[in-house]
C-alpha cells in the first residue's frame, strides 16, 4: 500500500496512540496541531511508554503484513533495522494508507523523481490551491518541469510542486563537493526544529531519524536505529573525525547501551537532535553530559 498522509506516524500497537493524538491519526493529518497541543511530559511518553516506532512520508510504499479493524500493520523497506530483517514494523491507521496502482506503476517507471529539499513545501492542485504541507525528502515521480513549477504523480493523481522547493534526481549518486560537509550543510537546515520520538520529518526528527535523513538526502541509506547504525559504517578514530561522521553515545560512560547519535561538525562539535525537552542545536562536546558516553564514531560516505 501506499503513504497517503502527509506523515504517517507508525505505531507501536493499535492500542498505542491516546485520545491526544487523535490529531495524527487522521487524514488529512493534523500533524501541526498535533504537535502543538502535547506537553514535553507527553511527548516524553511516546518514547518511556513505548508508543511510537518511527514515521513515514507521503508517497512511501510499504508492504502490509496484518490488517486489524481500521489498522494495517506494515513493514517499511527502506528503513532497516534488526527488528525485522524486510524493514521497520509497526501499525498505522487504514485510513492513512490507500492502494494507489496507477501510482505504484509511475513509481517505478519514472527515470525521474523530485525530492523536496526544503524543511517544509506546499503540494498544489494548481498553481493557486495549496493542498497539504509535506516535509523533507518527500520523493515523487515527476510529470514535467515547467520553470518555476515541477509535476509530479501523487497517490492522489497529478499534483504540484514549486521546482525552488525539490531537486529533480535520476537517481544517480550526487557528485562535487564534499558528501560530510554536505550532510552538515543539509542538518544545519534543521536548528531550532523540537525533537520527536520516533520522528522522520521536517516536522521533527528524533536523534537516530536525523541522522538517517540527512544521509538520505546524499543517497545514502543507513539504518534507522541508532543502535543498528553504530555496527556499520566505518569505524573512525576520535582524531580522525570529519565533518559528517556520526558520534555514538551510550550509558554508563559508554560502558552500556547506546542511546543516542549526533553528527559531528568539526572543531570538537555536533549538531544532534537532543531529546523531548529540546530541540535540534550545535554543542561542543567539551564538558557536554553525554562527553564521557562518547563510545564510537562511524563513517557512511
Amino acid at each position: 500500500m501506499i503513504v497517503s498522509a502527509a506523515v504517517a506516524t507508525v505505531w507501536t500497537s493499535p492500542d498505542s496512540p491516546r485520545e491526544l493524538d487523535r490529531p495524527a491519526l487522521e487524514n488529512p493529518v493534523r500533524i501541526r496541531e498535533w504537535l502543538g497541543s502535547i506537553s514535553v511530559e507527553e511527548r516524553l511518553a511516546l518514547s518511556t511508554n513505548n508508543l511510537v516506532q518511527t514515521q513515514v512520508l507521503y508517497g512511501s510504499r510499504v508492504l502490509v503484513e496484518e490488517e486489524q479493524g481500521d489498522w494495517v500493520k506494515v513493514i517499511i523497506p527502506d528503513q532497516r533495522c534488526r527488528k525485522d530483517e524486510r524493514g521497520y514494523p509497526g501499525w498505522i491507521p487504514r485510513r492513512q494508507l490507500m492502494e494507489a496502482p496507477e501510482y505504484e506503476r509511475q513509481l517505478a517507471a519514472s527515470d525521474q523523481k523530485a525530492v523536496v529539499t526544503s524543511p517544509l513545501a506546499w503540494l498544489y492542485t494548481s498553481e493557486s490551491a495549496a493542498e497539504m504541507e509535506i516535509s523533507y525528502l518527500t520523493t515523487l515521480p515527476v510529470l514535467a518541469v515547467r520553470d518555476a513549477w515541477t509535476a509530479v504523480a501523487t497517490p492522489h493523481g497529478p499534483r504540484l510542486l514549486k521546482s525552488a522547493d525539490v531537486r529533480v534526481t535520476d537517481g544517480s549518486p550526487q557528485t562535487g563537493g564534499n558528501t560530510g560537509e554536505k550532510i552538515v550543510a543539509c542538518a544545519k537546515q534543521f536548528l531550532g526544529l523540537h525533537y520527536l520520538w520516533g520522528g522522520m520529518s521536517g516536522f521533527g526528527y528524533d536523534c537516530s531519524g536525523f541522522a538517517y535523513s540527512m544521509h538520505r538526502a546524499q543517497g545514502i541509506l543507513i539504518p534507522r536505529d541508532a543502535s543498528d547504525q553504530a555496527n556499520e559504517g566505518k569505524w573512525v578514530e576520535k582524531e580522525d573525525l570529519q565533518p559528517g561522521d556520526l558520534l555514538f553515545f551510550a550509558h554508563d560512560e559508554g560502558k552500556g547501551r547506546i542511546h543516542h547519535v549526533g553528527i559531528y561538525v568539526g572543531d570538537n562539535a555536533m549538531i544532534h537532535s537532543p531529546d523531548s525537552r529540546n530541540a535540534i542545536e550545535i554543542v561542543s562536546l567539551a564538558g557536554y553530559k553525554l562527553e564521557r558516553e562518547h563510545v564510537i564514531s562511524r563513517r557512511y560516505w
